[in-house]
């Protein structure tokens, strides 16, 4: 077993990447992305939390959240996440194709989810610019489209119309290139 240990801050902003069960494509599905939202909000109403930023590709997603100031059990809100998606979707053909282990049917699992998530504590300025960067510059990276601004399934719209980034924003730069966003850790 590994000794790795969750970073819990109070107050903390956290940058998560979660898997889909066996890399299975299926986060971009109408019904799927519907059942998380709907999950995301019954969450939040329970559990608040400020999205900070937030892309869902098919078989991963990545965003950035910031916990009241009291607070700092983000595992409480993904179990809940993961939980309330899975339940929406139970009568769905496609989530019930995919495959289950009898490792997961034991531990009562879901097919749709990855046991774990992976977690990161933003510690200033500079690293939660560059985890955002990389949430939105994540498909193109993975060869969806080739502007950011045409990927539909991320928060980056909004934060253009905040005024946060442009529409253009890294419209000239191609997947091949070197972004590194959220890869290095330069403090």
């Amino acid at each position: 077993m590994s000794n790795y240990r969750r970073a819990y801050t109070s107050g903390g902003c956290f940058f998560f990447t979660v898997n889909t069960c066996h890399r299975q494509t299926v986060l971009t599905h109408t019904l799927t992305r519907k059942a998380l939202h709907t999950a995301i909000r019954q969450t939040q109403l329970r559990y608040p939390f400020t999205i900070d930023a937030w892309v869902l590709l098919p078989d991963h997603l990545h965003c950035m959240w910031t916990l009241p100031d009291n607070d700092k059990d983000f595992s409480i809100r993904w179990s809940t996440i993961k939980r309330l998606t899975t339940q929406r979707l139970k009568n769905d053909d496609v989530i019930n194709e995919l495959l289950i282990t009898q490792s997961r049917k034991t531990r009562r699992e879901s097919s749709l989810w990855q046991r774990r998530f992976w977690e990161h504590l933003i510690r200033n300025q500079a690293d939660y610019n560059r985890h955002i960067d990389y949430c939105y510059w994540n498909p193109v990276k993975h060869g969806l489209v080739d502007s950011v601004i045409d990927w539909k399934y991320s928060t980056f719209h909004r934060d253009v119309v905040r005024g946060l980034y442009s529409e253009g924003w890294c419209s000239n730069v191609t997947a091949e290139d070197d972004m590194n966003y959220g890869e290095s850790y330069q403090t």
